[in-house]
């Protein structure tokens, strides 16, 4: 179990040269949330998620958690070895009773880097359902907890469950695919960013291109629609295709390729850069 101080939440865990490890272990004063959002199922939310969560867990000494706030079944509890059968829904219901981290650890699955997930995999039949209340009193205990809280932001969430989640999050990655319908789509979500009064977060939030192949072809990226990108953004980080993630499953990025790993870590350094220092 990773020890957490309420006044001063630990820095890294992990030695290591270069700059890169200083920012990922950079101390956090309070509980920070990230939300990972994009337009389109297959845009790599899950993905991104899974994958920023473990690094941040394997170089950090804090609790890492994330939820899925899909708002049917989401994927997120699919692409991890379940120790919980709970769902979200579940853990929305036992709300009155959690008192501490072990009352909340019963609701999640733990991966090998130590990133947490509360999976929503809810039964077809279930009334019940992740609305905005909801979905705000699951961060609310859960940023009590843990340092750093991500969201999968599920394809066809609901308005009022969106407005949520930008507003809780302090930070925001973009998840986005190669190719026109990608980059197209990805410029209505900064477009939608704004239109809800979200321009600040927009500016400052990180946009990750998931399945980029070097050579030219659909799955291609022009240095073009990356400069388009970087001005409605603070920074773009372009994922490699990998078998290993095409095909779905568990994500780890000690198994994935050299490069696709050193991508991921270059989007866990982006995201500390702006963890709060005050």
């Amino acid at each position: 179990m990773r020890r957490t101080s309420r006044s001063l939440f630990r820095i890294g865990r992990r030695g290591g040269a270069g700059r890169a490890t200083e920012v990922l272990g950079a101390p956090l004063l309070r509980s920070h949330r990230i939300a990972v959002i994009g337009l389109n199922g297959g845009a790599g939310k899950t993905t991104t998620t899974l994958a920023l969560g473990a690094v941040l867990a394997r170089e950090r000494a804090d609790r890492v958690v994330a939820v899925d706030a899909s708002p049917d079944s989401g994927a997120l509890g699919r692409r991890v070895r379940r120790q919980s059968g709970a769902t979200v829904l579940d853990l929305v219901a036992a709300l009155p009773r959690l008192r501490t981290y072990m009352d909340i650890r019963a609701f999640t699955s733990q991966t090998p880097s130590g990133l947490e997930v509360v999976a929503h995999d809810p039964d077809p039949a279930d009334p019940r359902a992740l609305g905005e209340r909801e979905y705000r009193q699951v961060v609310e205990v859960l940023a009590g907890q843990y340092p750093l809280v991500l969201t999968d932001s599920g394809t066809g969430m609901p308005h009022d469950v969106l407005c949520a989640v930008l507003d809780l999050s302090d930070q925001l990655v973009v998840a986005a695919t190669p190719g026109e319908d990608g980059m197209s789509g990805t410029d209505m979500v900064f477009d939608r960013l704004a239109a809800l009064g979200h321009e600040d977060k927009a500016r400052e939030a990180v946009t990750v291109v998931t399945g980029v192949r070097s050579s030219p072809g659909r799955a291609a990226l022009d240095d073009e629609a990356v400069a388009r990108l970087r001005q409605r953004c603070r920074a773009v980080v372009t994922v490699p295709y990998d078998p290993r993630l095409a095909r779905g499953g568990e994500v780890d990025p000690e198994t994935v390729r050299g490069r696709t790993r050193d991508a991921y870590r270059e989007l866990a350094t982006l995201v500390a850069r702006n963890f709060p220092h005050d």
